[in-house]
């Protein structure tokens, strides 16, 4: 009777037992020209002796883009959508608008933000027609990209392989620091 009731609990507890989620890695596609994808993560910007961050969610299609800018509890501070029809910031209370996102943010934030190459930078991939230098590691990731002025450097991907998708962006340009940190791709 124990030595049954003793398996009973043995069986019990085994089927309460789990084994962790197999983890994902979101691999760049082959085929790189407008890829769509979902980024969830964080931004830091620094501007001159001006510093700011946020969570940040970005949805990309084709031609179009909304990034929502977060507060640390998820609340959406800002929203920013970009399409070929222009471009659009919104806040409680506020809405601005611009030809594209470029002008936008220098309008209202006193900088620039290159969505136009930025779309391709966070994919590890140069913006197409435009000139650029590459350097790659030993696992053949991007490591460094610069294009249009812009410095971009890549200090972690979600796996070693070069197709892999980087976790940590930084650009850099004229006084100018951008930092993505990226918890999840969707692709």
């Amino acid at each position: 009777m124990i030595r049954l009731l003793f398996l009973l609990c043995f069986l019990l507890l085994a089927g309460c037992a789990s084994t962790p989620p197999a983890t994902h890695i979101v691999t760049r596609p082959a085929q790189t020209e407008s890829v769509p994808f979902v980024l969830s993560g964080r931004i830091a910007v620094k501007h001159g002796d001006d510093r700011s961050s946020s969570g940040v969610r970005w949805t990309h299609h084709s031609e179009a883009d909304e990034i929502l800018l977060m507060a640390p509890l998820g609340q959406t501070v800002a929203r920013i959508r970009s399409d070929i029809q222009g471009a659009a910031l919104d806040m409680p209370f506020k809405h601005y608008s611009a030809q594209d996102a470029d002008d936008l943010t220098q309008q209202v934030l006193g900088w620039r933000l290159p969505l136009a190459g930025l779309r391709y930078w966070v994919l590890a991939l140069p913006a197409p027609n435009g000139a650029f230098d590459m350097e790659r590691d030993m696992n053949g990731q991007v490591a460094l990209l610069s294009q249009d002025g812009w410095v971009i450097r890549y200090t972690r991907y979600a796996a070693q392989s070069p197709d892999s998708l980087p976790l940590h962006v930084a650009l850099q340009r004229e006084g100018l620091e951008i930092r993505l940190l990226i918890d999840e791709w969707e692709i």
